[in-house]
């Protein structure tokens, strides 16, 4: 299977049958994968599905954006941005559950999503964005190239997916301000 970037559409995601079977998909073959996004292998579908119900009811609530990356009509990859945050961080934002198919990684799609991400925080008025990553077989290396910078690691912090503990690491990035 071949993906180049410019086939790849991104777009907010919204709830739907299908978008919430397509997500829960792409959920359960990344814990599958080792992927570390909070869950534990065997995930059972209509966990990753409900998951994502209220993911995608958060996100009409204005409390995080869903971002999907589409090759065709495939759901390839998706990453959230959490703005609904305390009161006294009002700049801030987070990215969680980023995800790519195995099939289309090393693709740009990651990337890209990340970059729309970006994008989205700065013209809610973010100016600082935060993630944290897996420090075994996460995305430590992605993060750094896109200007992340590692805060710190905290050890032991979750279960890998297939069991054992890993520990977290946690980045941050500086955005400029969005041009008005």
């Amino acid at each position: 299977m071949s993906a180049d970037i410019d086939a790849i559409a991104l777009r907010p995601l919204a709830a739907s049958p299908e978008t919430i079977d397509a997500l829960a998909a792409l959920l359960v073959e990344t814990v599958a994968a080792g992927g570390s996004v909070s869950f534990m292998h065997p995930l059972p579908r209509e966990e990753a599905a409900t998951f994502w119900r209220g993911s995608l009811e958060a996100a009409a609530r204005g409390g995080r954006v869903v971002l999907g990356a589409y090759a065709g009509e495939a759901l390839i990859g998706t990453v959230t941005l959490l703005v609904d945050l305390p009161p006294n961080q009002p700049h801030r934002a987070e990215i969680a559950k980023m995800m790519t198919l195995p099939a289309y990684r090393g693709r740009g799609v990651a990337r890209a999503l990340l970059r729309e991400a970006e994008r989205i925080a700065a013209l809610r008025g973010r100016t600082l964005i935060v993630l944290d990553t897996a420090a075994d077989e996460g995305a430590s290396g992605f993060y750094e190239k896109l200007g992340y910078v590692r805060v710190g690691e905290i050890p032991d912090f979750a279960l890998k997916p297939h069991g054992g503990l890993t520990g977290t690491l946690i980045y941050f990035k500086r955005l400029a301000p969005a041009a008005a």
